[in-house]
C-alpha cells in the first residue's frame, strides 16, 4: 500500500523501519558507506529551506497477525525546489522487480505534474540499479560528477600541516566552526556568487546572497547536520578571498560532506585551494575525533580541485549523476 506520509508525525516505529531499509539498500548498492542512524533522522526528512517543500510517501507492507503494522519497504520524496522536482525513490532489496519503484514514482510524478512543474531532476550514482530504473523511465543524464573519498587512516598528518601553511602572503586563515561569523557574512555570499555561472548542477544548489546563506546554515542545523568552515581573507581588503565547507551530519558521523569550496579569481595562484582544505582536515581531526572518512564530488572537467584533492589523498570512487525529464512525459510513461 502506498499512502502519503509525513515524517514529522511519524510514529518512532516507522521511522526505525524506513531506517532499516534505507540501510539494506545502501548494503546492497553502496557496501562501502557507512549505515546511517536514526540520530535526527526525522529532522533530516522534514526540514527544508524557506520556500521549498517535501512531500513524501511510503509503501507498507500488509500488518502482520494481531494487526501489528508491516514493514516500510519502498519511500519516495519529492522536494519542490525552485522550478524543478527533486525525486528520490528507495526500494527494499528483497521486492525490486516488482514494480513497487514504478508505483512510487508514478504518485509522485502526478503531484509534481499537479504543482504545475515542468520537470523532474534525480541524483543517481554510478554502478547501481539506479542507473537501469531512471533511464528505463526516460530520464535523461544531464551532469556527472566524481566522487572521491578520503581514508583519514592513511593521512599523512605531517605532510598536511606543511600544505595548510603554504598560502602566500597576505593571506589570513581561519577556521569557523558552526559556519562564518556573522560580520563576514556578506564576505562570504559574495565569495560564493562568483561561481553561480559555473555549470555546476542543479539539484544541490548554493547560497550566494547574505539572507538565502543564513537560512541555510540554520536549516543545516534543525536536520541534524554540523557545518564547519575555513575562510581565506585578504588582508588588505578584508574580502573572503577563498572558503571551504564541510558537514558532519548526525545520520552518519562517520564520513563528513564536502561542499563548495570556492577560491575568487583574482586571488587564485596563490595556494590557496590546498591549504584551506588542508587546515579544514586538521581541524576536524581535533573537532570530529570519530570521523574517519571525508567524500567530495567534483565535476570531472574541474582538473584543478582534482588534483589538489589527489595531493591530500582522496580516492576517486564513483560517478555521480543528475538525471532529468519532463513531468508531463514521465506521467504518461507512468501510465497516469
Amino acid at each position: 500500500m502506498v499512502r502519503e506520509w509525513d515524517p514529522r508525525t511519524a510514529s518512532p516505529a516507522e521511522l526505525a523501519s524506513l531506517l532499516d531499509t534505507l540501510n539494506a539498500v545502501l548494503a546492497a548498492d553502496l557496501p562501502q558507506d557507512p549505515p546511517w542512524r536514526g540520530t535526527h533522522l526525522r529532522e533530516y526528512l522534514s526540514e527544508v529551506m524557506p520556500g521549498e517543500r517535501r512531500i513524501s510517501w511510503v509503501a507498507q507492507a500488509d500488518p502482520a497477525a494481531g494487526g501489528v503494522p508491516g514493514p516500510i519497504l519502498g519511500h519516495v520524496h519529492v522536494l519542490l525546489l525552485g522550478d524543478i522536482g527533486v525525486l528520490e525513490v528507495l526500494v527494499h532489496p528483497s521486492v525490486r522487480r516488482t514494480g513497487l519503484g514504478r508505483d512510487l514514482a508514478r504518485v509522485a510524478a502526478r503531484r509534481v505534474y499537479q504543482e504545475g512543474f515542468q520537470s523532474i531532476g534525480v541524483e543517481v550514482v554510478g554502478g547501481t540499479p539506479a542507473v537501469a530504473f531512471y533511464e528505463a523511465l526516460g530520464f535523461s543524464r544531464e551532469y556527472v560528477e566524481t566522487r572521491s573519498v578520503l581514508d583519514l587512516s592513511g593521512v599523512d598528518w605531517s605532510a598536511l600541516a606543511e600544505m595548510a601553511t603554504g598560502v602566500g602572503a597576505g593571506y589570513r586563515v581561519q577556521f569557523c566552526p558552526g559556519g562564518p561569523p556573522d560580520d563576514l557574512i556578506e564576505a562570504y555570499a559574495r565569495a560564493k556568487a562568483e561561481v553561480r555561472d559555473v555549470d555546476d548542477g542543479e539539484l544541490r544548489p548554493s547560497s550566494y546572497d547574505p539572507q538565502r546563506l543564513r537560512d541555510s546554515l540554520a536549516t543545516l542545523h534543525r536536520r541534524g547536520m554540523k557545518p564547519y568552515i575555513v575562510l581565506a581573507t585578504h588582508d588588505r581588503t578584508g574580502e573572503v578571498a577563498g572558503l571551504t565547507e564541510v558537514v558532519v551530519p548526525a545520520q552518519h558521523p562517520t564520513r563528513a560532506d564536502q561542499y563548495d569550496t570556492i577560491v575568487v579569481q583574482e586571488h587564485r595562484g596563490y595556494g590557496i585551494d590546498r591549504a584551506i582544505k588542508a587546515r579544514m582536515l586538521l581541524e576536524l581531526r581535533s573537532a570530529e575525533p570519530t570521523l574517519t572518512e571525508v567524500q567530495t564530488w567534483n565535476a570531472q572537467a574541474n582538473e584543478a580541485m582534482l588534483k589538489v584533492n589527489a595531493e591530500l589523498g582522496y580516492r576517486p570512487d564513483r560517478e555521480w549523476c543528475e538525471y532529468g525529464v519532463d513531468v508531463a512525459e514521465l506521467v504518461h510513461r507512468l501510465g497516469g
